[in-house]
């Protein structure tokens, strides 16, 4: 039966030829990260044709499927912890194996392509990441999914029709989580199997490079089958048992539906993009005529570069030796990228986790307590970018005392989570409130958009944003929106007269 498949398609030579491939100084662990990804990968793609057979895309369901998973399906919110869990294990072991090559310098010629796809392949696993975010439809989804779409729409010329792409429409709707639905489950899917095959096959034309070496291999050359594959399914099965125990002891949760009245929740970004958002938190901090050009760069153009720049290393890096002792530059920016990696994803943590503590103090009782004795409140930290922004206000900038500590209450409950709680707004998103001529002028204006809403791009002090602004007449009271707009016209350096409950009721 083998010798008639095999004259007809010669799969048993290929993968005779395969197994006994010899490798290059032996095997070695080392060699183990493209199999493990590949694992990783498989489970992706296993778990996630389980899910959408119980997933529903839109606003109205897919909250409720994810639930009904997690609460109803036989081992559903198993296997949905082992897909959520299973995205880390994948872009964290693509990113081990992309780090090993670059530092073995295993992307040097005949390799340039193989690096190339496999750079490639890393986007896209970051976009599915990305794209399966905003999928359960909860407090989390929303926030933070909201703050990367826009991200995503600041970028010059291409930037609008981008967003409209990904938005499908004005607003995040049932639209947008079928978009991201398309591209999670069909899209993406499609372009990482055919980069994974292009990898493959490159990989099997150049065979593997070796250590980090300019001479041949003094030890002898070892065999792919038994020795190499049998530690590619050590370190996968190592990996699978990681994931299975994180699945058991610390399941994927899953938060209140989403609301975009909601901005007292205090989002949490996925690990690998918690760089990203403390740098642009970091960047919301700076003067309000450096922001806009700050942002554009460390949202759009600086992590552009930064891919550039991986795909064409094979090209600019023209040292012919390996050697980790002769190649100082190189790898001397990796070590200086890798340290600014995690000390922003630090700074990130540490704002998340302190923007959950202050909000916690700042629960219902806190905020009745400061409503009734006019007291500013324990406001420090609220949601920004994905994670939070530090900081601290006070009601005496101006305000009547009462009006100031009641306004600063309801602003930490309502409004900070969008608006920062310095007031410095976020990047492309969302105004800053401080220093902003609309705020401190006619105060009819900023009634109106207090009660009403605002959608649609404006421009404040020559930077554009493009947030979403929920009406607030339904879900304050007259007394807490003059209290509030009484706060934001005298915090932060802005002086303004205060506003009275009559001009609310009038506006109204």
């Amino acid at each position: 039966m083998l010798t008639w498949l095999d004259q007809r398609t010669g799969i048993v030579s290929a993968t005779k030829d395969f197994l006994t491939e010899d490798v290059p100084g032996g095997a070695s662990y080392w060699y183990a990260f493209g199999s493990a990804t590949m694992f990783a990968m498989i489970l992706q793609i296993a778990t996630g044709i389980f899910l959408t057979f119980y997933y529903a895309p839109s606003t109205a369901t897919a909250w409720e499927s994810t639930k009904f998973i997690i609460e109803k399906v036989p081992a559903g919110h198993f296997v949905l912890s082992l897909h959520y869990w299973g995205a880390s294990a994948m872009i964290a072991l693509m990113a081990m194996h992309l780090l090993q090559v670059l530092l073995w310098g295993a992307y040097k010629k005949p390799r340039e392509l193989q690096w190339i796809v496999g750079v490639l392949l890393f986007v896209v696993t970051l976009v599915l990441g990305l794209t399966g975010y905003l999928l359960p439809w909860d407090l989390n989804a929303l926030l933070a999914s909201t703050v990367a779409i826009r991200i995503a729409g600041n970028a010059p010329i291409l930037g609008p029709a981008v967003l409209k792409f990904l938005q499908d429409g004005d607003g995040i709707t049932t639209l947008t989580i079928n978009r991201f639905f398309g591209i999670h489950v069909w899209l993406m899917p499609a372009a990482l199997v055919a980069l994974v095959a292009a990898h493959l096959s490159i990989f099997r034309h150049n065979g593997p490079a070796g250590p980090p070496i300019d001479e041949a291999p003094k030890l002898k050359a070892g065999r792919f089958w038994p020795e190499q594959l049998f530690m590619d399914t050590v370190l996968s099965f190592a990996i699978f048992v990681i994931i299975i125990a994180l699945s058991t002891f610390s399941p994927v949760p899953l938060d209140d539906k989403a609301d975009p009245n909601n901005s007292t929740f205090v989002p949490y970004p996925a690990w690998y993009f918690i760089a990203l958002y403390a740098l642009v938190d970091l960047v919301g901090g700076l003067p309000p005529a450096m922001v806009q050009a700050a942002s554009l760069f460390a949202t759009i153009i600086g992590p552009t570069l930064l891919i550039v720049l991986l795909v064409a290393l094979p090209f600019i890096d023209r040292n012919p030796s390996r050697r980790l002792t002769r190649r100082p530059w190189v790898l001397g920016l990796t070590a200086l990228t890798m340290v600014g990696a995690i000390g922003l994803s630090w700074i990130g943590q540490n704002n998340v986790v302190t923007g959950q503590l202050q909000h916690n103090l700042i629960g219902p009782n806190a905020i009745a307590a400061t409503t009734a004795t006019g007291q500013s409140g324990p406001i420090g930290t609220t949601a920004g970018v994905g994670g939070t922004t530090s900081g601290s206000t006070s009601a005496g900038t101006g305000a009547a005392p009462a009006a100031a500590g009641a306004g600063a209450a309801v602003y930490s409950q309502s409004c900070a989570g969008c608006h920062g709680a310095t007031g410095m707004g976020v990047p492309g998103a969302f105004p800053p409130l401080a220093h902003n001529p609309v705020v401190t002028g006619d105060p009819k204006k900023v009634i109106d958009i207090v009660n009403n809403g605002l959608t649609g791009p404006v421009t404040v002090n020559g930077a554009t944003y493009n947030g979403q602004m929920p009406a607030w007449k339904g879900n304050l009271t007259p007394k807490q929106i003059a209290d509030v707009i009484t706060y934001i016209r005298n915090a932060w350096g802005n002086k303004a007269t205060a506003v009275t409950v009559s001009e609310v009721g009038g506006a109204r």
